[in-house]
């Protein structure tokens, strides 16, 4: 939905199912209760996340024009989709197998082209769309050597250069703009802000320039033209906020550098000041024990008391070294609802999440935001709420803080 800072959505990947028919149940039982108590006279856009097996489905025909169909009559929209978890999301152990199949894979390759021919079919004439997508792949696969990792990094840039040359080609058939948004994430390939920032201005624009030159015949300001428009960043408000990030400081370096924001997934992180105190940090410790459940990677970057981070791959790793004397914050990957800030001993980056929307009001450097809140399933059983009321408080959240 429209609001002062752009169009408004949430991501439903919040959903459970992995093949289109539960996708598209999900949509029908839970879409229209939304919008007609955010958006009930206006179009209601939709935040679309596809699985591997699902976007195979859609792709069919017959199923796209259903879905069609049903957006027309629900005066619904997409216009983003997520292309990040490839298989199983719900009712699984996902962990670090939510990077699989990684960039450097052809499978990553064929589905996200297959996301974008999607997006290509439903997205509203004058808008531009993008799909998200990892950030290249899970850093600990490729170990500590430096050239398995260079090789990693090159390999999946020039996968990605081959979803850009049929983003270039839709464009020229359909005058659609569509772009893959990077999104980095701790113990991602590219991490966080300053690590996409380094990949796109000395791995994804040379590499990619040379790339277009060679299939494309472009010259080199038209290469870097056609980078900028198609390879956007993801910027995640909740990874961003687990790594520490100075959020006016990477806005204003990806202005500086005329990187594009493709959206902007507002969520939340948990934090808890971890006080010298044994008994505090008794009372931190056991807090954080009960997120430790085991379907997603929590990962926690901790503050040390001399101001340089520890970083811990998963929350059990993290609360096996609880005793550490030195720490005294710990942040960690947990998409927890943004309407609440207050956990008790723990606290949600909601603060994070007001501040990127206060640089937002101030300079205009992205026009989608969309909500990803997907641990619903397995948050402690006292912090749920029914979905259609969860969702609908994140966005009327979200809007009150637009004006």
């Amino acid at each position: 939905m429209q609001t002062q800072l752009g169009h408004l959505t949430y991501c439903t990947n919040i959903h459970a199912g992995e093949e289109w028919r539960d996708h598209f149940q999900a949509l029908k039982s839970n879409i229209p209760a939304v919008k007609e108590r955010l958006s009930p006279d206006k179009p209601f856009g939709i935040g679309l996340r596809l699985s591997h097996l699902a976007s195979l489905e859609l792709g069919k025909a017959d199923n796209l024009r259903d879905f069609k169909q049903w957006l027309d009559e629900t005066n619904c929209y997409v216009f983003v989709i997520n292309g990040f978890p490839y298989g199983g999301f719900h009712h699984t152990r996902v962990k670090d197998q939510v990077h699989a199949p990684d960039w450097t894979t052809q499978d990553r390759v064929l589905y996200t082209i297959q996301l974008f021919r999607i997006l290509s079919a439903l997205l509203p004439k004058g808008m531009h769309g993008g799909v998200s997508t990892s950030p290249l792949s899970y850093k600990h696969w490729h170990g500590e050597d430096t050239a398995t990792r260079q090789q990693a990094f090159e390999v999946a840039t020039e996968n990605i250069l081959k979803v850009v040359q049929e983003l270039i080609s839709i464009r020229e058939s359909t005058g659609q703009v569509l772009h893959i948004d990077l999104e980095p994430e701790p113990d991602g390939l590219v991490g966080n802000g300053p690590e996409f920032i380094s990949w796109y201005l000395h791995r994804l624009i040379p590499q990619g320039t040379r790339y277009l030159k060679k299939h494309l015949g472009y010259g080199e300001q038209k290469a870097l033209s056609a980078l900028r428009e198609h390879v956007r960043l993801c910027y995640d408000v909740c990874h961003f906020a687990v790594c520490y990030e100075d959020h006016a400081a990477i806005i204003e370096e990806l202005e500086a550098q005329s990187i594009k924001v493709g959206r902007i997934q507002i969520s939340a992180a948990l934090k808890a000041d971890i006080a010298p105190n044994p008994t505090n940090r008794e009372k931190a410790m056991k807090a954080f024990q009960q997120f430790n459940e085991s379907t997603y990677l929590h990962q926690v970057v901790a503050r040390l008391e001399d101001g340089t981070f520890k970083r811990y791959p998963d929350l059990p790793e993290a609360l096996d070294d609880m005793n550490n004397a030195l720490t005294r914050e710990w942040r960690s990957h947990f998409h927890v609802p943004i309407f609440i800030g207050d956990y008790g001993v723990l606290h949600s980056t909601q603060a994070d999440i007001e501040e990127v929307l206060n640089l937002l009001k101030e300079k205009t450097f992205c026009e989608y935001l969309e909500v990803e809140t997907y641990t619903w399933e397995v948050l402690p059983q006292e912090m749920r709420v029914p979905m259609v009321d969860s969702i609908v408080r994140e966005l009327d959240w979200v809007v009150g803080r637009t004006k």
